[in-house]
């Protein structure tokens, strides 16, 4: 750690004192690295400086992306290894909320002590993270490795966000995040990258990529990345800074919300929903959770919800929600689809991993889309920019319950349509957060938008996965069993076993139990049994994301307009 006020490199002084000089020419009397003008200005020039600087962003991004991205496509594979089928569901949850709980803490250093620190330490906590899921041998120690992950993920996403934000004219913030989601698009066949390395080189290598992947990320912002201190530093001790962070705030919302997202995974799977285990950490949670509200409003001195809502407090309310919303359809089918293209049309790594494309594509596709109508529009329209991505949104997510057995390839528009929904509200409402907010919280109020998000996304997974277990259950033992005693086993532990096997998808030891023995015929109607009970509980979880749509439609039709915002101020200079 060093101290707040440490000075940039020589050279990039100099440019920050020229870039000074000229606004003062202007007439504006403001500080470097907070330009706000009334007199139009020329951005500076991509200077090599500056690239490498949005490189580093380029790098935090993606590497924060990577781990949900690649282990979320292949669950199966790992916890056929390692074991873990009745809690693998938390790798997926702890990495969420770990992200989401490590975002206030950082958004407040973030904006006291700037970037160049937090993002050094995001990209060794994903490092040290993955080792621990590389050379994991349970699956409790691979949950506690996408935990960690989860937390330098936080910080490298919000940092990317953040960072680029403010080194981009406000007018063209929208064009600038476009460039940084674009980087993501090498990680887009994510699903199938991680397929083609679990079959052919074994699982464990998805954790090697990422490690280098983002060691190479760390060297690019030790040596490039030197963004100026922020001005709201300059009189702060250490202490100070850490005075100002709201820890009670952070404690009690991540408590609340992972006891809630507990008593939602275990209630009627692993628990019944009248058990004390689902009932005491759902009443728990809320009660924290409301513990923690109350502490925001009444007695933080330093809240992690700024009393100070920026220069639109009614939009930027409704963003938040359109934010948990998007959070909850995004990571519900980025994690739930890969599962259900693996269970219900194929296990073929290849076959598997190209079924993953269309939504990952729509996602990218719909976050350029929209950022870049946002600054080619200067902040005119944009409720209806979001209105019409949140239909998208619902119409997609909500078409993806036609898919079946016999209809595959009918399936891959329609999760194109939902990406291009889910990609046009799920960064562009962090961009547009930056835009209203004062320089000097840009990264609190990033961190708070990507909090939001991400706990919609654990609290819908949460939702959605108790309701697909609650519909296959049943599902399962009807027609596996049926298929079963079709073939003729009758033997109630044989056919426990295998109901156990497809729930879990593995399939392929289905072949030796007894009765099956090998035969490829018998096998086949055991896993089309399956096949079809899957596709008929997935539908399930669909009709669901239409009600969490239809609220982010009407909330979207309640934004105003940002027009008066979109000047050419760049918040940092480099």
């Amino acid at each position: 750690m060093v101290a707040p006020d440490q000075s940039p490199p020589l050279a990039q002084k100099h440019e920050v004192d020229a870039y000074a000089a000229r606004v003062e020419d202007a007439g504006d009397t403001g500080h470097s690295d907070s330009i706000h003008s009334d007199t139009p200005l020329s951005p500076p020039k991509l200077t090599p400086r500056r690239f490498m600087a949005c490189t580093a962003m380029a790098f935090a991004w993606t590497s924060g992306q990577m781990p949900p991205y690649l282990w979320g496509a292949i669950p199966p594979i790992i916890y056929g290894d390692i074991g873990g089928t009745d809690r693998w569901v938390w790798f997926i949850t702890a990495n969420l909320i770990c992200l989401a709980a490590i975002c206030p803490f950082v958004g407040a250093l973030s904006d006291i002590l700037g970037r160049r620190y937090v993002v050094i330490m995001g990209s060794l906590f994903i490092i040290v993270g993955q080792i621990v899921c590389t050379t994991a041998h349970t699956m409790n120690v691979f949950i506690c490795g996408m935990a960690l992950s989860g937390v330098g993920a936080g910080i490298n996403e919000l940092t990317a966000i953040a960072g680029t934000a403010e080194l981009a004219p406000t007018s063209q913030r929208g064009i600038y995040v476009a460039a940084l989601i674009m980087t993501i698009l090498p990680w887009c066949p994510s699903v199938l990258w991680a397929q083609l390395i679990a079959a052919n080189s074994g699982w464990r290598y998805v954790g090697v990529m990422i490690i280098v992947y983002t060691a190479v990320g760390l060297l690019v912002a030790v040596f490039f990345y030197f963004p100026p201190p922020r001005s709201v530093t300059s009189t702060l001790s250490r202490k100070e800074v850490v005075q100002r962070i709201d820890f009670v705030g952070g404690l009690t919302s991540v408590a609340g919300i992972t006891l809630v997202v507990a008593a939602i995974l275990w209630g009627g799977y692993t628990y019944s929903w009248k058990s004390v285990h689902v009932i005491a950490p759902l009443l728990i949670g809320v009660f924290t959770f409301a513990a923690f509200v109350c502490w925001e409003i009444w007695s933080a001195k330093y809240p992690m919800i700024p009393k100070n809502f920026g220069k639109a407090p009614r939009t930027l309310s409704i963003l938040l929600l359109i934010s948990f919303i998007s959070g909850a359809n995004f990571f519900s089918v980025l994690m739930l689809w890969p599962t259900q293209a693996f269970n219900v049309y194929g296990h073929d790594p290849v076959a598997v991993g190209l079924r993953g494309l269309p939504f990952g594509l729509g996602v990218m596709l719909g976050c350029v889309i929209t950022l870049g109508l946002m600054s080619r529009l200067r902040g005119r329209g944009i409720r209806w920019l979001l209105t019409v991505a949140s239909c998208v949104m619902t119409a997609g997510c909500g078409a993806l319950a036609a898919a079946d057995l016999d209809n595959e390839k009918i399936v891959y528009p329609i999760l194109l349509i939902a990406g291009l929904g889910v990609g046009g509200i799920v960064v562009p409402t962090s961009v547009i957060t930056t835009i209203i907010t004062p320089d000097e919280i840009i990264a609190t109020m990033t961190s708070l938008t990507l909090s939001i998000r991400v706990i919609g996304g654990a609290i819908g997974y949460a939702i959605y996965y108790n309701i697909l277990v609650q519909k296959l259950t049943p599902l399962l033992i009807a027609r596996v069993s049926g298929a079963m005693v079709a073939s003729g086993v009758t033997d109630a532990d044989t056919i426990e076993a295998a109901i156990g096997l497809t729930a879990s998808s593995l399939i392929k030891p289905i072949l030796a139990l007894p009765g099956i023995d090998g035969n490829v015929t018998k096998w086949d109607a055991v896993v089309i049994a399956g096949q079809s009970a899957y596709a008929d509980a997935y539908q399930w979880v669909y009709y669901c994301s239409i009600a969490f749509g239809g609220v982010s439609v009407l909330a979207s039709l309640f934004v105003e307009d940002i027009a008066q915002f979109m000047d050419d101020h760049i918040a940092v200079i480099i």
